[in-house]
């Protein structure tokens, strides 16, 4: 089994992030590499955020993620590998952005 880092968590909640943007719903995936392990996240996932307002402006803050459906694997050298992902880890460091 693969084990799943802190720091391939924080990977993926920042490119999940990028590509949830200000939706207010996502369904897609994000697909990306991690030393030699390939991942691929694929979610569908209720947004929900609120405006904040910093000295800068305002902009809008994602203060919960609820999943829907999501799945993630892990892959080296095109063999697929179970592993240890939990979403409920994603989402707090995503809300946390």
């Amino acid at each position: 089994m693969y084990l799943i880092s802190s720091e391939l968590y924080d990977l993926a909640a920042e490119l999940l992030a990028d590509r949830i943007d200000r939706s207010e719903y996502f369904s897609g995936s994000v697909e990306f590499e991690y030393g030699d392990v390939e991942c691929r996240l694929t979610a569908s996932l209720i947004i929900y955020s609120r405006p904040e307002r910093l000295p800068e402006g305002v902009r809008d803050t994602i203060f919960d993620v609820v999943p829907v459906w999501w799945e993630f694997h892990t892959s080296v050298d095109g063999c697929e590998m179970l592993n240890d992902f939990s979403f409920s880890e994603i989402r707090d460091r995503i809300v946390c952005l």
